[in-house]
């Protein structure tokens, strides 16, 4: 990493006013690795504040600290807030992200601010805006980084249960619960610096995966049931989701989250895709096994990016012309799809 020493003096400094800014939508490894970094620099004497563009789904709100995040678009005071924070900051730390359309109207209030700007996060092609940059694609999550930024720091012995809790959250989620193939040998032994603590790993699966409202139970269940379109000849699943359907469920923020999975589950499918109609936009979720290149799929064809098995993408169109783009593009991925070994 350049300017490891720089990094490491600036972290080992007198108290700082550091700032952690995390993605829009933010999931498990944005929340986890945010809570757990500003745990950590709170322990070095640091003063740190975290600060999400908008409101996270309701089964991450259990993580400690959550209670003094601040949710920028939430209301009036709590963006005059932010903007306050941001330009009276020493430090700004972006998270989980690497581009700061990511974090909307968050993104040009950080270049604005005069404070340095340090990246951590495990995504391709980070943009050139941060003054200390960790970018590694060989983690499997933003929280497995935190780990080991923490211990090369020489500080592995300040990470306590309240932290390990965060952060083993944002490794667990970010490796499908270890079953994806970006699970290593250092996940493991990044989990097992945390179980030193005394983390209670059932705690923290249950909170996250056994807390659904029966709203999103039913989401579920519809969707499963009336939505999942299965294309043999390609190896794969899609599913789509209105406005209208949502509401009925009385879907809230993260209801969808984990339901492309499901596709994955069944025989023989390789690539499942979630396209959700959002007020402004189509929302889409990628997801595959073994070689194929979800990620390549969605920026070619839908604005969107991400790793290899697990990406975005998003459309300015209809539900029905999004689902035509997507059956206009899998002729051109037919070969690859009928080769994967599941």
């Amino acid at each position: 990493m350049q300017k490891w020493e720089e990094f490491n003096e600036l972290i080992h400094s007198d108290s700082k006013r550091f700032v952690l800014l995390t993605h829009q939508n933010p999931d498990a490894d944005a929340i986890g690795s945010s809570l757990g970094w500003k745990m950590y620099l709170q322990k070095k004497g640091h003063q740190a504040v975290v600060i999400i563009p908008n409101e996270c789904p309701s089964n991450l709100r259990w993580m400690p600290d959550y209670a003094e995040v601040i949710t920028f678009d939430e209301t009036n005071d709590t963006k005059a807030q932010s903007k306050a924070l941001l330009a009276e900051a020493d430090v700004v730390c972006c998270l989980d992200f690497n581009a700061l359309h990511r974090i909307k109207e968050l993104g040009a209030l950080t270049q604005a601010s005069p404070a340095q700007k340090v990246l951590i996060d495990h995504h391709l092609e980070p943009e050139d805006f941060a003054d200390f940059v960790f970018s590694d694609t060989s983690k499997a999550a933003t929280a497995q980084y935190v780990v080991d930024i923490i211990k090369a720091l020489g500080d592995a012995h300040l990470i306590d249960q309240p932290m390990a809790e965060c952060l083993y959250a944002g490794i667990m989620t970010d490796t499908g619960s270890f079953a994806h193939n970006n699970t290593t040998e250092a996940v493991h032994l990044a989990v097992a610096e945390l179980m030193r603590t005394g983390l209670n790993i059932n705690k923290v699966h249950r909170s996250i995966f056994d807390n659904n409202s029966l709203g999103r139970t039913r989401l579920l269940g519809y969707v499963l049931s009336e939505k999942m379109k299965v294309l043999p000849e390609y190896r794969t699943v899609y599913m789509t989701l209105s406005q209208a359907e949502l509401r009925r469920f009385n879907s809230e923020i993260g209801d969808t989250d984990g339901i492309v999975n499901y596709g994955l589950s069944i025989e023989n499918i390789v690539m499942a895709v979630l396209a959700i109609e959002r007020r402004d936009e189509i929302k889409l979720s990628f997801r595959s096994v073994g070689d194929f290149s979800v990620r390549d799929l969605a920026h070619a064809h839908f604005d969107g990016g991400g790793h290899r098995n697990a990406s975005g993408g998003r459309t300015n169109t209809t539900l029905e012309k999004t689902v035509e783009k997507l059956m206009a593009a899998l002729p051109n991925y037919q070969a690859e799809l009928l080769e994967v070994k599941k």
